[in-house]
């Protein structure tokens, strides 16, 4: 119970984080483009490596911290940061093509779900 109040406590932390800067990154850059929403996956991203790796390779942290860093803050902030870590397993694992599948398959299928979710939504209208 208590990994998952972290865990639910880190959340609340990323998604008051995303907020902001969509809000700061929009005043700054305008809405034409989704700025926003593109510099927080990259950075989220780029945090999630490095985190994964530091946790990995120079700091023991317990499964909590871990938890409440990466799940928590990150998921709150990005669910794109955990996408970009589960694509980069696999390449690590040198599983190519199921890397290649995964992208393919997470981009171009939540893409149609939207389209569909929409077009649902406008039939029940």
């Amino acid at each position: 119970m208590a990994l998952t109040l972290w865990i639910a406590l880190g959340g609340a932390i990323g998604a008051v984080l995303r907020h902001a800067l969509n809000i700061g990154i929009a005043k700054v850059a305008g809405s034409n483009f989704p700025w926003h929403t593109m510099l927080i996956n990259i950075s989220g991203s780029f945090v999630m490596g490095l985190l994964i790796s530091l946790m990995a390779l120079r700091w023991n942290v317990s499964n909590e911290l871990r938890a409440f860093l990466t799940t928590g803050i990150l998921g709150g902030y990005t669910t794109f940061s955990a996408f970009s870590l589960d694509f980069a397993v696999l390449v690590e694992r040198k599983a190519y093509a199921l890397a290649g599948a995964y992208a393919l398959g997470s981009v171009v299928v939540s893409l149609v779900a939207i389209f569909a979710g929409m077009a649902l939504a406008r039939s029940l209208a």
